[in-house]
């Protein structure tokens, strides 16, 4: 089955470029030297970016691989400016980075609705010949060609803006936590790799306040290297203001996955390491009072840490209450 969802293309983008001032010498009756009327060339189309929230994948961009904007017209006499090139405009959602594909330089990140920016500028028009008159040149025979047109293959990524997002290995309750938290319906299944794409939920919290989750595909070990799905979905991450670690009861030792975890992430982005983090020990319905006891005391020290269990509803409004707290900067 093909994936809807799609965080990566890559286009080849062209300006148009800016048209040429006209030279054209005004003739009358009866004067036959009128003088300079050339008008200015017109600016050639931009190619854009825009945020719509309507659009959550570049899915309709998958095809797209020449976006061509139109060139600006000529100058015409009687000092007519030639019309401007039709911009392109590229409708994309809330979280895309634009990259030149060559260089790796950013050229724009979209985050707000309707925020609009310039991948490739559009060409001057060239200037009439009207505008060179002077006392000693009255009747100027030249004028300025238009600027060229810009073309570049450009990257376009989403990173999807979320407020927490959901790391962990595969088949650690990541889905189900969130369906249960949220509105959302990823797939869930009893063996690894069952999320294949990023899934967002909307958590309603108390008094009509609410908090976004992002379900990142499960990272393993090596992630960092291109293993698995990791390194696909790992920018995902870089957008969040919580990351909340799951690790499942059922792991042998909790705090080497956590570290396992935090390693990945570390050498993807360092940066990331900065973030609030909360551990949640997951599918913690299988475990007696005694068991949980014994597995709290092996908990890693240096980041709170939560029991819970999707399933049974055991801990999962207090730890909807500290995520709230968390971004709210209640701590």
């Amino acid at each position: 089955m093909t994936s809807n969802f799609v965080d990566y293309v890559k286009i080849l983008v062209r300006s148009g470029k800016g048209g040429a001032g006209s030279a054209h010498l005004l003739r009358v009756k009866y004067n036959a030297k009128a003088g300079p009327d050339g008008g200015d060339g017109g600016r050639g189309g931009h190619v854009m970016l825009r945020g719509n929230t309507n659009r959550w994948t570049l899915l309709h961009l998958k095809y797209t691989k020449h976006v061509f904007a139109e060139n600006g017209q000529n100058g015409g006499q009687n000092l007519c400016t030639g019309r401007e090139g039709r911009d392109e405009i590229l409708e994309v959602p809330l979280g895309c980075v634009c990259r030149d594909a060559e260089t790796g330089e950013q050229l724009c990140e979209i985050t707000e609705p309707g925020q609009t920016a310039i991948i490739a500028k559009g060409g001057r028009g060239g200037l009439g010949n009207d505008h060179f008159k002077s006392a000693t040149n009255q009747t100027p025979r030249y004028a300025q060609p238009g600027e060229p047109a810009e073309e570049r293959w450009v990257i376009i990524e989403l990173k999807v803006l979320a407020d927490v997002g959901l790391v962990g290995f595969p088949n650690a309750g990541k889905s189900t936590f969130l369906s249960v938290v949220s509105a959302a319906k990823p797939e869930i299944a009893d063996y690894p790799f069952t999320t294949l794409v990023p899934n967002l939920g909307i958590v309603k919290y108390r008094d009509d306040q609410s908090f976004c989750i992002a379900d990142i595909p499960g990272i393993i070990e090596g992630a960092s290297e291109g293993k698995g799905l990791g390194l696909r979905f790992l920018r995902h991450i870089e957008r969040n203001s919580i990351l909340l670690f799951m690790v499942s009861c059922e792991s042998m030792d909790v705090k080497k996955e956590y570290r396992i975890l935090l390693s990945e992430l570390e050498k993807y982005n360092p940066e990331l390491l900065d973030k609030q983090r909360i551990l949640a020990v997951t599918k913690c319905d299988m475990l007696d009072e005694p068991m949980m006891k014994q597995m709290k005391r092996t908990l890693p020290r240096n980041v709170e840490t939560i029991m819970i269990s999707a399933v049974s509803g055991y801990n999962i409004q207090e730890l909807k209450d500290l995520i709230f707290k968390k971004l709210n900067g209640e701590d």
